[in-house]
């Protein structure tokens, strides 16, 4: 892209995993003018504490109604990240609500203000055979996207973890420091291909400054096993957990017990019925494609969980 570096770039869903380690990314690039976009609060606290130079905007962008400039923003904007997502919860009104009608407003405003390129960050789960309503709202975010009429990419990744990671391998990391005996489903034999956020964001980057287009299958380079990737994070963070294997329906149980106490859980029994889904996703030649080069799995989350600042900062759920 011809001097986006000097441009405007528009992030939605901001303050999430994606978008708390593309920022920096992004100014260590040149980019000069990043605007934010998120509704959680505590986590836009987090964006503005550590990135004081962006402008951040504290909105949901599924009201229309709400009063706030965000709109305006897209006035001169070189480049919109889509980077907003329901990835949790019980509720799907939620996953419609965030992923699909906060999509089409977004659309709307894009088109309107003459927005000229579209990173979108879709996910590996629209090729799944997992059935739940991220997997079926992310592939209408993505349809959605696709028919807007505006030049784009679409960027599909695995499981991802990194720095801000409030899900998935982020997650698992501090529940395995706080207990004795870590639960593993089943043999724990379930082929994961988890990609390093500092990779995606780098080709995000990438995408940006040469306006890649088309729709590509992001996928970490290394495969391994749920087990085997467990015991690579407790090296990494040098916990003292036991990790016990667990008959997978003993685990669905307490998975759905817990979700009578917590409304908004980290781990739902859908999640584990996605985690056994025997999925092995395509893997593509991005390094060459995009120009970045994978980092190491073991090297990805040493960094992750041995950075002397950011690994002590986890986002809200």
């Amino acid at each position: 892209m011809t001097d986006t570096k000097k441009g405007k770039v528009v992030i939605t869903g901001a303050a999430g995993l994606v978008g708390q380690n593309l920022i920096p990314r992004l100014t260590a690039q040149g980019f000069t003018e990043i605007v934010a976009i998120d509704k959680h609060p505590k986590n836009v606290a987090i964006l503005k504490k550590y990135h004081p130079g962006v402008l951040v905007i504290q909105c949901d962008l599924a009201d229309g109604n709400q009063a706030n400039s965000w709109q305006a923003e897209l006035t001169g904007c070189q480049g919109l990240v889509i980077a907003h997502a329901q990835i949790g919860g019980l509720e799907s009104k939620e996953y419609v609500r965030n992923n699909v009608e906060a999509t089409e407003y977004l659309l709307e405003q894009a088109v309107r203000h003459q927005v000229p390129y579209i990173v979108n960050i879709s996910s590996s789960v629209v090729n799944s055979m997992a059935i739940d309503d991220y997997t079926e709202t992310k592939k209408a975010q993505e349809a959605l996207v696709c028919a807007c009429g505006i030049k784009q990419v679409i960027l599909r990744p695995t499981l991802m973890f990194g720095w801000f990671d409030r899900k998935h391998v982020g997650w698992l990391a501090r529940f395995m420091q706080r207990v004795p005996v870590f639960p593993i489903p089943g043999s724990g034999k379930f082929l994961r291909q988890p990609l390093y956020a500092a990779d995606f964001c780098e080709i995000i980057v990438s995408s940006l400054m040469n306006e890649k287009t088309g729709a590509y299958n992001i996928t970490g380079q290394e495969r391994i096993d749920y087990i085997d990737l467990i015991r690579a994070v407790k090296g990494a963070t040098r916990a003292k957990v036991h990790l016990q294997k667990i008959p997978y329906s003993l685990f669905w149980s307490l998975l759905k017990v817990n979700s009578f106490f917590d409304k908004n859980p980290a781990f739902t029994v859908k999640q584990l019925q996605a985690l056994v889904t025997p999925d092995v996703f395509e893997v593509i030649d991005w390094p060459g494609i995009f120009g970045v080069r994978p980092t190491p799995l073991q090297q990805a989350l040493d960094e992750t969980f041995q950075d002397p600042v950011y690994s002590q900062v986890a986002l809200d759920f």
